[in-house]
């Protein structure tokens, strides 16, 4: 007769038998997976910096990754980040931007100012400020590419069989006059916008919760067959606009969203959460998965990730295929899609105009 109630339990239970004693890379936080990609599943992937590190691998696996936004739309837009997700939105910091794309793509949300100028009299997007390195010459062109954007936009969540959401941060910056929410603050990236005209916001539990809840709600209506798979970002905040040390303002921010993760998963049967977090900031690393900076992960770390993403949601009958748009590519088109994302080396990081901008 066993009186301990824990004499039944399996060693993943028990940190010294499943994290203290076994291999850096042989501890694995994954119990079960409720998503299963097959070989016709098409995956987008969307988020923070993150989130291009699992892009990257499964094109690199050959998987069917999905890319509607891959060349550009007009002769006025710099090729580039083309790719890096599966439309051009850039990184998508917090959950409430990941709603509001959802809103503009569908028209549910008309952002009062849809223009910001640079110093060097540019023109950039609110919602995308570091998209295109050059600017648009004038808003005009801006809004026609964001137009075709959007329309990609539609396309990814349209058709996609799998999302992959990397959440990032809670801290962000909104529009005093319709709450637009923006992934960098305005005076970042223009001099022209008033201070007045914008506020930070450090999003807590309940708000951030209650958006997942609504981006799925209005996600599975367009798509009612999507899986999703939610994993939280491990990179650190750049900096904090809180009156905390970054060191506990980042602290907050990843509790926040792994304990929104874990309950908005365990509620749909459709949506499951990938602990990449654990597996990088993990005690049994010892920080060996950072580089210098203590900040950006290292491909040590993001091939150990990536080996558990693998085994547990990729099937076995998974075949070589294609990235994917929503029409069949030529082979002319698959080689340029692939070696655009194989060239793509050097992670995207809006938050970087932080630092850049002091």
């Amino acid at each position: 007769m066993i009186s301990n109630p824990y004499g039944i339990k399996p060693d993943i239970s028990f940190w010294k038998k499943s994290v203290a004693l076994p291999a850096m890379n042989d501890v694995d936080p994954v119990v079960r997976a409720k998503v299963r990609i097959v070989s016709d599943s098409s995956i987008a992937t969307a988020g923070s910096c993150f989130a291009q590190h699992i892009a990257r691998t499964l094109v690199k696996q050959g998987q069917r990754y999905l890319i509607i936004e891959d060349a550009p739309a007009f002769e006025f837009c710099d090729d580039e980040n083309y790719g890096t997700f599966s439309a051009r939105y850039g990184n998508i910091y917090t959950v409430r931007q990941l709603l509001q794309l959802f809103y503009r793509a569908y028209n549910l949300f008309e952002p009062v100012v849809g223009v910001w100028q640079r110093a060097d009299g540019r023109f950039i997007d609110p919602f995308r400020p570091q998209i295109q390195s050059g600017g648009y010459g004038t808003p005009e062109q801006l809004a026609q590419d964001r137009e075709a954007h959007l329309a990609a936009v539609r396309l990814v969540f349209e058709t996609c069989d799998v999302f992959v959401f990397t959440l990032g941060l809670t801290e962000g910056w909104l529009s005093n006059e319709d709450g637009a929410v923006y992934p960098l603050a305005p005076g970042v990236v223009s001099p022209y916008v008033s201070r007045d005209q914008y506020r930070f916001q450090n999003f807590n539990f309940a708000e951030v919760e209650a958006d997942l809840e609504l981006f799925f709600e209005n996600f599975r209506k367009v798509n009612p067959s999507v899986k999703v798979i939610l994993t939280v970002s491990p990179v650190p905040l750049i900096a904090t606009y809180t009156d905390e040390h970054v060191l506990t303002a980042t602290a907050y921010s990843k509790a926040v969203l792994r304990a929104v993760a874990g309950s908005v998963s365990e509620r749909h049967d459709y949506v499951d959460y990938f602990p990449s977090f654990e597996m990088i900031t993990g005690a049994h690393t010892r920080g060996r998965f950072y580089e210098e900076d203590l900040r950006e992960v290292n491909a040590e770390g993001v091939a150990y990730v990536m080996s558990k993403f693998s085994h547990h949601y990729l099937s076995d009958a998974v075949q070589l295929c294609q990235p994917v748009a929503n029409a069949a590519i030529s082979e002319e088109d698959f080689r340029r899609q692939r070696a655009v994302l194989e060239t793509l080396q050097k992670v995207i990081c809006e938050e970087i105009a932080i630092e850049n901008s002091l």
